[in-house]
This record gives structure tokens, C-alpha cells and sequence, in this order.
């Protein structure tokens, strides 16, 4: 089953919740492993706090998804001032200084890619394969 949205959220961190939510019920609902369910969540999660705390003056930012039989792709999209991924980040003093989240995305996902778009708009994509929990009742099984 192929399963797309996307959504327009503002630059707040009460959308994240909601966008997590959201991307937690389809991958359930697809039957997904709850394992995997977590992993493309937290990613996620600091993709999207990543644009709140970084996007500048831009009120919104946009959340593409697909899901298919194999692959969760997720792209995150804003109009911030991007950032350099090849720069190497100051240690942090401990995990709550920041300062960790591509680590943890790297470590969460398959491939994560940033790209900036014609339009000026950065792109943050995450792909994650998917393993099915055979015990899970999915939409319209066939």
C-alpha cells in the first residue's frame, strides 16, 4: 500500500506533536514494527525542532510524506538560511547542551540527505526501510 501527505505547520513547537502524531498513526496503521515506529518519530521530532529553533522569521514549514511497501521517506522543508552538514559541531558538555541531533538522525535512519531547492527552500529527507509486524492489522489487507 501506498500511503502520501504532506502537511503546512507553523514554526511552533506545538506543531511538532501534532506532525509526529499523525506520522506515528499512518505508520501504524500500515503495520509497521513498533521499532520502527519510534525511530522514524524521534527522527522526526529533531528534524522538526531543528527548523523551529533555526527557520528565523518564517512562520511555517512543510512536512512531505510517502510510504510504501518498503520505504518511509519523510522531507521536512523550510525557507530558513540552511547550514553547513559538512561543518564539524562543537562537543557538547553533555547531551543536553544540543548539538546531537544529525548524529541521532544518522543513527535513526537508512539516508538522510539535505538539499536546497531551486526555489531556496531547504530540504531535510529521511528514508527509513520498513519492517512489518506480522501481528499488526493493516488498512484494507489483502
Amino acid at each position: 500500500m501506498n500511503l502520501r501527505f504532506d502537511v503546512r505547520l507553523p514554526t511552533d513547537a506545538k506543531s511538532v506533536p501534532l506532525v509526529r502524531g499523525l506520522m506515528r498513526q499512518a505508520l501504524s496503521s500500515l503495520g509497521v514494527a513498533d521499532t520502527g515506529i519510534e525511530e522514524i518519530a524521534l527522527a522526526l521530532t529533531e528534524a522538526c525542532s531543528n527548523v523551529i529553533q533555526h527557520a528565523g522569521e518564517h512562520e511555517e514549514y512543510q512536512v512531505d510524506v510517502v510510504i510504501d511497501d518498503f520505504v518511509c521517506r519523510i522531507s521536512v522543508i523550510d525557507q530558513g538560511t540552511g547550514f553547513d552538514q559538512t561543518a564539524t559541531a562543537p562537543s557538547p558538555r553533555s547531551l543536553l547542551d544540543g548539538g546531537r541531533g544529525l548524529v541521532l538522525m544518522r543513527a535513526l535512519v537508512d539516508r538522510l540527505a539535505f538539499v536546497q531547492d531551486p526555489d531556496g527552500r531547504h530540504r531535510v529527507t529521511l528514508e527509513k526501510d520498513l519492517t512489518r509486524d506480522p501481528a499488526a492489522r493493516q488498512l484494507n489487507p489483502t
